[in-house]
């Protein structure tokens, strides 16, 4: 039965009836039955690019996929500098095991739960579909503005890869406002930068004893969340939990280590396969422990074991000395602050997180990436990791890192946005940074000169099922995105 105060929407359009602007929320019910994984962007990139053909825009495109669609100023707004509007096509697909509905599939069922829009056991895509249903909005107004281009990257979610990989002859503007931050009247003028890193863990196999039992060991039930914006929050690692409730049980010997879903959430499930005569006692221990830890952030979360029916599993298992050196590899690495910001109270400026952990053909494959709006603190990260890594016989390897965006408090941009801001609202805006990666950071490195802000409605939980996004902040970040771009070209 339907929560009190929630719509839930038989189709899709339930959730969203009565919303305004009408126009930016019938452009995001529509993505909303796209898939759009990172790398699959083509079905959202024809439904823009089908968009834009039928009302005359032109569309370009770069080898990595990346769109620019050109619209033309607003009359008597002809000689205005070219303003690039900024966001990804991609999503984070994350559902609850258990749910009906899936992302990459398209399937994503939008509920209204008082002033708030989520999706129920998956997430949203309100990261970032929120930019691109507000350039399409903005576009189809009528509201004054000079020449737009509007640039929608592919592959943010992994990386940023397609602002890694784009062409900087695509955009031509001075001026560019990301539209993907996701804090109500906060204009977001700095980011971190990041590394991913992938290590590997390889051991000769070998048969399970004979009379030793095979249990499955499940963490589940945590709250997940971005490995950016959330990492302060204390939030379970359940990768991490795993970890520390097999190393408490003495010699066990692994079979299959994995969990996690994106290298760029914190993982919320976790299971492994293995062997060992302390396995039932260090869970139950271990599970207490981490309800009592964890009984604010995640108070979901559970450690089960149960017995896993093989008897004796394809590819064996680790012996007790290779599955403790696993183990210990992921106690050592970093994870969640490892330091404050000292310019925005608050804000962490360095972090480490292990998001994915995968076992394939007897290889235990580690996902972790890494945050700093300092760039000398990448590197002091990378060597924690890889020393890790080098400790426990594993391979390390870089997946590439980009700077962080440096924030410029004096910038005409700024300026100009504050004094917007207040006009419409009555209010000065709170001026911030933010701990997870802004394509600003990249896009601006390609750019030298570009003058950039990045602003954005409410959005909880990206990254996680349940991730919600504030109705009336839609509304206003419509009103500011307006507002600007016409002051902009006057």
């Amino acid at each position: 039965m339907p929560d009190a105060g929630r719509i839930h929407s038989g189709a899709v359009s339930d959730a969203f009836a009565g919303l305004e602007p009408a126009a930016f929320w019938r452009h995001f019910a529509a993505l909303t039955g796209i898939p759009r994984p990172s790398h699959e962007e083509q079905r959202v990139a024809a439904h823009v690019t089908a968009w834009a053909e039928e009302r005359g825009f032109g569309v370009r495109s770069d080898a990595a996929g990346n769109l620019v669609v050109d619209v033309p100023a607003t009359p008597g707004r002809e000689d205005a500098p070219a303003v690039i509007l900024q966001g990804h096509l991609d999503m984070v697909c994350e559902r609850e095991p258990d749910s009906p509905y899936d992302p990459r599939e398209g399937r994503i069922h939008v509920v209204r739960d008082g002033d708030w829009l989520l999706a129920e056991g998956t997430t949203l895509g309100a990261d970032d579909g929120v930019a691109i249903a507000a350039m399409l909005a903005l576009a189809e107004s009528g509201a004054p503005h000079g020449p737009l281009e509007l640039l929608m990257t592919v592959a943010e979610e992994v990386g940023l890869a397609g602002a890694q990989a784009l062409d900087p002859a695509l955009v031509t503007g001075d001026v560019l406002l990301n539209l993907d931050s996701e804090e109500d009247g906060t204009l977001t003028i700095g980011c971190a930068g990041s590394e991913d890193h992938v290590l590997t863990f390889t051991a000769p196999r070998e048969p399970l004893p004979p009379g030793a039992e095979l249990l499955r060991v499940t963490v589940s039930g945590g709250r997940g969340g971005h490995s950016g914006g959330d990492i302060a929050t204390g939030r379970a690692s359940a990768i991490k939990l795993l970890a520390h409730a097999l190393r408490g049980a003495g010699e066990v010997r692994i079979a299959t280590f994995d969990g996690g879903a994106s290298r760029n959430a914190i993982p919320r499930d976790a299971v492994a396969l293995v062997a060992g005569e302390g396995v039932r006692a260090a869970v139950e221990a271990a599970g207490a422990g981490a309800r009592r830890s964890h009984a604010r952030t995640d108070a979901g979360v559970r450690i089960a074991v149960e017995t896993a029916g093989a008897a004796d599993p394809a590819g064996g298992v680790w012996s007790a000395e290779a599955s403790g050196r696993a183990l210990d590899l992921i106690a050592l690495l970093p994870a969640g602050p490892l330091a404050m910001s000292p310019d925005f109270p608050g804000l962490v400026e360095t972090s480490s997180s292990v998001g994915v952990a995968a076992t394939t053909d007897g290889a235990l494959t580690l996902r972790c990436l890494s945050r700093s709006s300092d760039d000398d603190a990448l590197p002091v990260v990378r060597g924690q990791i890889e020393a890790a890594a080098r400790l426990a016989g594993a391979t390390y390897e870089s997946l590439g890192s980009y700077p962080a965006w440096r924030p410029d408090p004096d910038a005409a941009l700024l300026a100009t946005a504050v004094r917007v801001h207040t006009g419409l609202f009555g209010a000065e805006p709170e001026i911030g940074a933010t701990h997870g990666g802004l394509e600003t950071a990249l896009i601006g490195a390609k750019r030298p000169g570009l003058q950039m802000l990045s602003f954005g409605p409410s959005i909880e939980g990206p990254h996680a099922p349940g991730e919600r996004l504030h109705v009336p902040s839609a509304g206003r970040f419509m009103q500011l995105l307006r507002a600007l771009l016409d002051e902009l070209s006057r």
